[in-house]
């Protein structure tokens, strides 16, 4: 399958088009940002990185029963996936708090949750991608009722399945982002990427981060970390 025009640019991703109507080609890049692109810079192999284990863990979430877009690995940086038209909703899960969720309410990084948190934004780069509720979702008709409740089902399950994978891997989740679309039939699916983009994991041992916190930190060893990651899902063939 080859790349056709370059339909869009994001962050971390171009996106190509096919001679598949239904399906495209997604390449990640090695450019981070991060606090809405005001901090910018390059982490080298973090587009192999998160290529190949957003790959990888879409395969393992497909056999649990949740549908994603990913169709073929076609390189280290290339993917080929379902087109589809991104749900205007990033979902947000947590189980410790961290980053904005401990500086919104005021309390230290690190407490484990009796139940993961769900929480909604509003993808809109312009207006700083702000919370909102399902309320606030179906006045603005970002998605119907049923797609909300499918989104919150599917991204829960998400969780429980990628807790027990990590936490074998001596890998604490500790939040996550996701974003979901629908196919050309209508169908909601698991889209964009799960990696040390839109993760955050912390050693289970030492809570050392191991994901772009490094970065937005400046906490050094970004490359490192993110390929320690890698190790830790694919042991010795990464």
């Amino acid at each position: 399958m080859e790349k056709g025009k370059q339909l869009y640019e994001g962050k971390a991703k171009k996106v190509f088009e096919t001679n598949d109507p239904t399906l495209v080609i997604v390449s990640y890049k090695d450019d981070a940002t991060a606090f809405d692109g005001t901090k910018k810079g390059t982490i080298r192999g973090k587009g192999v990185v998160n290529n190949r284990m957003s790959n990888h863990l879409m395969r393992h979430l497909e056999k649990a029963g949740i549908p994603t877009h990913f169709v073929e690995e076609l390189s280290d940086t290339d993917s080929l996936v379902k087109r589809v038209e991104i749900i205007p909703l990033e979902v947000i899960v947590r189980n410790v708090s961290a980053g904005s969720f401990a500086k919104r309410y005021g309390v230290e990084e690190g407490i484990e949750f009796a139940e993961p948190t769900f929480e909604f934004s509003y993808k809109n780069d312009d207006l700083h991608d702000p919370l909102l509720n399902t309320s606030h979702a179906l006045a603005l008709g970002l998605a119907t009722p049923t797609e909300i409740e499918q989104i919150r089902t599917m991204a829960l399950k998400v969780n429980d399945e990628l807790r027990r994978y990590f936490a074998d891997l001596g890998v604490r989740l500790i939040d996550f982002k996701l974003e979901f679309g629908r196919t050309l039939s209508g169908e909601i699916v698991l889209a964009d990427e799960i990696s040390p983009d839109t993760c955050r994991f912390w050693d289970s041992k030492t809570n050392e981060k191991l994901d772009k916190d490094r970065f937005r930190r400046d906490l050094g060893n970004v490359e490192d970390a993110y390929q320690e990651m890698m190790r830790r899902v694919f042991g010795e063939e990464a």
